[in-house]
């Protein structure tokens, strides 16, 4: 199950700089129909996170945490699609996104389900 989790976010973190191209593009009809791709990968990649923390018997407050981080992340990248399209300034969801997305990277390969390059 790590690895459809794992491909579920690969898929998501490149239809989201799709949507950023488009979107930077003036394409906002491809950019539209990009992004309600990437919010069913959301929904894909919160239903594997959800599998993969009820698979464990012993769960730690640490798989918390990185289930916690892994919706501010994806929140972030709404957020910045979301303002993008608008418009509106993203350098703060920007900061926010990076630093997210590094926690969940981190936590992610931290933790001894899956890869453990940090053990």
């Amino acid at each position: 199950m790590t690895h459809v989790h794992i491909t579920t976010w690969v898929v998501a973190l490149i239809l989201f700089f799709v949507v950023l191209s488009l979107q930077k593009s003036g394409k906002a009809k491809g950019a539209k129909i990009v992004h309600m791709v990437l919010r069913l990968f959301y929904l894909l990649i919160i239903g594997t996170g959800i599998w993969m923390l009820t698979s464990i018997s012993n769960i730690d407050m640490m798989y918390i945490l990185k289930s916690l981080v892994g919706i501010w992340v994806i929140a972030a990248v709404e957020m910045v699609l979301v303002r993008t399209a608008k418009g509106k300034k993203t350098g703060i969801l920007w900061a926010q996104l990076g630093i997210s997305l590094v926690l969940v990277i981190y936590l992610g390969l931290k933790l001894p389900l899956g890869f453990t390059p940090f053990m």
